[in-house]
C-alpha cells in the first residue's frame, strides 16, 4: 500500500484514496516521495509576522505550499533563464495575495540541496538541471523580500534527511556531503537518505538548514512528513551499525530511532529561537499519529501508517513538550471517509494542542479536488469549504494550508474559489513583528 501524502503528488504520481490507508498495519506501505517543509519545554511562541504584513490575525493562518521537488510547482522546468524563474516565483506570490492568503510555505531544501547560496550543500538541480550549478540569482532571498513587500509571511520548507530520489551517489555533485561522507548515507526504497542515527549527520543537517535562518528573516522553519522514510515492504533501513555504536540506553531500535528524531526536533527548536526569536518552527506530519487500537491516546482511525511507529516521529509528543510553534497535520481525506474521517482527525488534533500554546493549522488536499479517480466527495467544489466550516467548531484550529500552489492557481473545479468566497472575503493583517496575535 502507498500512504498518500503530498509528496506522492510532488512527483506527479496520483493514487486512489484506498491506497492511502489500509485497514490494518503498515506492512506493505511504500515511500511517498515518488521520484521526487520553537519554544522548548517552556512553551511555544505566539506568531509574529513582518511589520504591517498580512498574516495570522487572531491566529488565522492562510497558507499554500510551493513545492520545488521534481519541479512540482516551481520553477515550471529546469534550466529556465533566471529572469523567467523569478517572474514565475513572483506570479505565485501575487497569486497568494489574489486568493487572500497570508503565507507561502516554500520548499528550499528538497533533496539535500539549496535554493540559496549555501556553504553546506550544492545548488538544487531543480533550478538549472545540474546540481551545484549557480542559477545566477538568489531564489530564497528574493522570495523573502518579495513576500514581505506583499504583506505575506514566507516560511522556508526543508526536508531534513532525503538526499536523492535515486540510489547512485555518483549522480550527486562532486563535492556533495553525501559523496564526501559515504558512511552518512543509507540506500532504501530506491532512494538515498542521510542516516538520522549518526550524531554528526544530525548536527550537519541542522547547520545546513539554519544557514538560511541566519541569512534571511524567514517567518518560519517548516518541515514536512519525512523523518525516517515511509516503510517499504520486505526491506529494512540499514542502521544496525549506528544502533550498535550509538544506541546505548535504549531498549530497542525503534525507541532509539524516535530518540534521534526527538533530538533533531528539540535541538533545532532551541537553535531557531537563539538565532532569530521571531521565526517560528513548524512541522507538517502525516495526520495519523497512532490508531486508537494501537494506543488509547490515538485517533479513531485505521491508518496503515502511524507516524510514531513507522516514521519514528512522535508528533503528538512534540506538541505536548512545546518544542514546536505550530503543527500542520496533513488531513488529506474527506468528511465521512470511514478509514480516516476528516472530522475525526481535526477533533483529535484540536484536543492534542489544547492548552499547549502550539498553533494548529490543517493541511488541506486541494490537489484532490476534481482529480480523476477520486471519490465523489472530491468532485464536489464545496467539499473543501465544508472542511473550513467544520474546523470552525474547534477554536484550537487557527488556519489552513493548501497543497499546493499549482492547484491554487489552476483551481480546476472552483474548489479554491469557493473557499475564498465562503471564508476569505477580506484580507487580514497581523500586528507588528514581535507582538502577540
Amino acid at each position: 500500500m502507498r500512504p498518500l501524502s503530498r509528496r506522492t503528488f510532488a512527483a506527479g504520481a496520483a493514487g486512489a484514496v484506498g491506497a492511502v490507508l489500509a485497514a490494518g498495519p503498515a506492512a506493505g506501505a511504500r515511500g511517498t516521495d515518488g521520484t521526487v517543509v520553537a519554544g522548548g519545554p517552556s512553551g511555544a511562541r505566539e506568531p509574529s509576522g513582518t511589520a504591517g504584513a498580512v498574516g495570522a490575525a487572531a491566529g488565522q493562518f492562510r497558507g499554500m505550499w510551493l513545492a520545488t521537488v521534481a519541479n512540482r510547482d516551481w520553477p515550471s522546468a529546469r534550466g529556465l533563464p533566471a529572469s523567467r524563474q523569478r517572474d514565475e516565483l513572483l506570479r505565485y506570490l501575487d497569486l497568494a495575495v489574489e486568493r487572500r492568503l497570508n503565507a507561502v510555505v516554500m520548499q528550499v531544501r528538497p533533496t539535500a540541496d539549496a535554493l540559496w547560496p549555501s556553504p553546506y550543500e550544492p545548488w538544487s538541480q531543480y533550478l538549472t538541471g545540474v546540481q551545484g550549478r549557480d542559477p545566477g540569482w538568489d531564489p530564497l532571498g528574493t522570495a523573502v523580500a518579495e513576500a514581505h513587500a506583499r504583506g505575506l509571511e514566507l516560511h522556508a520548507w526543508f526536508n531534513p534527511f532525503r538526499v536523492a530520489t535515486h540510489t547512485d551517489p555518483r549522480r550527486l555533485a562532486p563535492d556533495h556531503p553525501a559523496r564526501v561522507h559515504p558512511d552518512w548515507i543509507v540506500t532504501y526504497g530506491g532512494k538515498l537518505y542521510y542516516n538520522p542515527g549518526i550524531p554528526r549527520v544530525r548536527r550537519f543537517v541542522q547547520e545546513a538548514m539554519l544557514d538560511a535562518v541566519r541569512r534571511y528573516p524567514v517567518d518560519g522553519v517548516h518541515w514536512d512528513d519525512y523523518f525516517y522514510p515511509y516503510p517499504v515492504a520486505g526491506r529494512s533501513f540499514a542502521d544496525e551499525d549506528a544502533f550498535a555504536r550509538y544506541g546505548a540506553g535504549f531498549d530497542d531500535r525503534a525507541s532509539w530511532r524516535r530518540g534521534n528524531i526527538d533530538l533533531l526536533v528539540s535541538e533545532t527548536a532551541a537553535r531557531v529561537k537563539a538565532l532569530r526569536p521571531t521565526t517560528r518552527f513548524g512541522v507538517s506530519p502525516f495526520a495519523v499519529w497512532r490508531n486508537q487500537r494501537t494506543d488509547p491516546r490515538g485517533s479513531a482511525t485505521r491508518g496503515g501508517v502511524q507516524t510514531y511507529d513507522d516514521l519514528y516521529a512522535d508528533t503528538r509528543g512534540w506538541v505536548r513538550e512545546g518544542w514546536i510553534d505550530y503543527i500542520v497535520p496533513q488531513v488529506y481525506w474527506n468528511i465521512g471517509f470511514d478509514v480516516a474521517d476528516y472530522a475525526t482527525l481535526v477533533a483529535w488534533w484540536a484536543d492534542v494542542v489544547d492548552g499547549t500554546g502550539v498553533h494548529l493549522y490543517i493541511g488541506e488536499a486541494l490537489y484532490r479536488a476534481g482529480s480523476a479517480g477520486e471519490a465523489a466527495a472530491w468532485q464536489d467544489p464545496a467539499e473543501l469549504s465544508r472542511h473550513l466550516e467544520l474546523a470552525r467548531r474547534h477554536p484550537q484550529v487557527r488556519g489552513h494550508v493548501f497543497f499546493s500552489a499549482k492547484e491554487v492557481a489552476a483551481d480546476p473545479i472552483g474548489a479554491m474559489s469557493r473557499v475564498v468566497a465562503d471564508h476569505y472575503p477580506t484580507r487580514v493583517r497581523t500586528p507588528a513583528r514581535g507582538s502577540s496575535a
